[in-house]
């Protein structure tokens, strides 16, 4: 979406929004929570943005999103992607100084960063550099991102909408990997989630039954014993007459290694590596030991883009946490990060709190032994009880003929 917004400062106390990292389908709606809220707020003059992230603060290349109707906003924060842009950029402590000299240059006394823990490292080390550039500066997060895996938070927006992509999409490969049983009657489908299985446990959200995709789950947190993964997928395929494999972007073996090449594909700012998916060797492997034709497909970034799969819950509580970052800031709070914190599974209860960066910055959260059983490479009741709530209702689950 294209704006044609021309920058106007004052020397009142001004705002400024930065959107950093991956999008998700939500991303937007945190930014509309920041926005809607601090545009009440009389302790407030400006409402800015930078486009792309640090690396548009770094530039000086604001906007002002006070000049946007609340209509016009509300609007665009309920599409995906990122409405001032974003970037994974990691600044080095010459930059954090130059971002710290526009904010001081465009009188913001409010810095509001949605993003995932790196972005909380970003905020922590802003933090630490307020009072050497003598500013009065209220530094605060709002938690995003699909792989939910930030600490001291109960579950990220992001999460809910592209578990419920996951879910359906699975469901949806079952369905049609059982009616082509006879020509490809096996499917690996590998999901994001960078180190974490989250996201590839989502796909067990809208299981029926037993024969209902998937069979099989791969997660980080339990590297597979190749040889008993595969026999696990045979099982499955023999008892239904197909089988679908739902794997996390970075499984692993055993060994560390899955698959010939170790070597990462590509590492970004903040030292992530990314590399070639389990799920195109997992179908060659299983393709040679079966002798049978394996589809193996990856959707990508259309996992946290797709317009018709946002859960309600998920959009809803991701304005919740922009809200709750400008609420906060006001009452003098700064070095924090808003998080989610559920108090009912049923019926679901949901409200916000707030967790000091320096313990979110750069820590993971991998999803818990408590979740997995690792005999049947799957998760169990407890997982289901905790996830199903965020991925919304409405959800369309189609009649069956036996």
């Amino acid at each position: 979406m294209r704006w044609n917004l021309a920058l106007m400062v004052n020397t009142q106390s001004n705002a400024l929004i930065l959107q950093s990292g991956g999008c998700t389908s939500v991303f937007n709606r945190s930014l509309f929570g920041i926005y809607h809220e601090a545009l009440a707020a009389p302790e407030i003059g400006r409402i800015l943005g930078a486009r792309h992230g640090m690396e548009g603060l770094l530039k000086g290349d604001l906007v002002d999103l006070t000049a946007q109707s609340l209509t016009r906003v509300r609007q665009a924060s309920h599409f995906p992607g990122a409405i001032l842009g974003t970037t994974r950029h990691s600044a080095n402590d010459g930059e954090l100084d130059l971002a710290l000299e526009v904010i001081s240059k465009h009188g913001v006394r409010f810095l509001f960063i949605i993003g995932r823990n790196d972005s909380a490292e970003t905020g922590n080390r802003i933090s630490e550099r307020i009072d050497a550039h003598g500013l009065d500066l209220s530094v605060m997060n709002v938690p995003k991102t699909i792989d939910n895996d930030l600490v001291l938070t109960d579950h990220t927006p992001g999460y809910g909408s592209a578990a419920r992509f996951v879910a359906l999409a699975t469901l949806g490969t079952g369905m049609d990997t059982e009616s082509m049983s006879k020509d490809a009657p096996i499917t690996v489908m590998e999901v994001m989630g960078r180190d974490a299985g989250w996201l590839a446990a989502a796909s067990v959200l809208v299981k029926g039954r037993d024969q209902d995709a998937p069979h099989v789950l791969g997660l980080p947190e339990t590297p597979v014993e190749e040889l008993r993964f595969m026999e696990t997928i045979e099982q499955a395929y023999k008892r239904y007459g197909f089988a679908v494999a739902v794997v996390a972007e970075n499984l692993r073996g055993v060994d560390g290694v899955l698959g010939e090449d170790d070597d990462p594909l590509y590492v970004d700012s903040f030292g992530h590596p990314y590399y070639d998916g389990p799920a195109r060797y997992l179908a060659r492997k299983l393709k040679e030991r079966l002798n049978v034709r394996v589809r193996h497909q990856s959707p990508g970034v259309v996992q946290r883009s797709f317009l018709g799969a946002e859960s309600s819950v998920d959009g809803d509580e991701a304005e919740m946490v922009g809200r709750a970052a400008v609420q906060a800031a006001l009452a003098g709070r700064s070095g924090f990060m808003v998080t989610l914190e559920c108090s009912s599974r049923s019926p679901y209860k949901c409200n916000t709190g707030l967790a000091p960066l320096q313990r979110v910055a750069g820590a993971v959260r991998s999803l818990p032994d408590e979740y997995i059983d690792r005999d049947r490479y799957f998760v169990n009741s407890g997982f289901i009880e905790y996830a199903r709530p965020l991925i919304g209702d409405a959800l369309p689950i189609p009649p069956r003929f036996e």
